[in-house]
């Protein structure tokens, strides 16, 4: 999982799973919020499925400015392809 159409496809897999929300509704432009519903737990648990996923501790910070698809898109891409400390 590292290029960012791959990043997106287990993006919506996971908003399928945990949410059950239909994936016609998933797009890069859905927001998180007043698109899919998703409320401040539903953030945690996909926060912690992502970190499930990718192996990678995502910071609550960096998950708070995320509004869209694509917002996690990117945030997940700059994590996977961050250099190692």
């Amino acid at each position: 999982m590292q290029n960012k159409q791959e990043i997106y496809e287990k993006l919506r897999e996971v908003l399928v799973e945990l949410f059950e929300i239909e994936p016609t509704k998933i797009s890069l432009q859905s927001n998180l919020y007043t698109e899919l519903d998703i409320d401040s737990i539903d953030a945690v648990d996909l926060v912690i499925k992502l970190k499930e996923i990718t192996g990678k501790k995502i910071q609550a910070e960096e998950f708070k400015q995320v509004r869209t698809v694509n917002d996690v898109v990117e945030t997940l891409h700059n994590l996977l392809n961050a250099p190692a400390a």
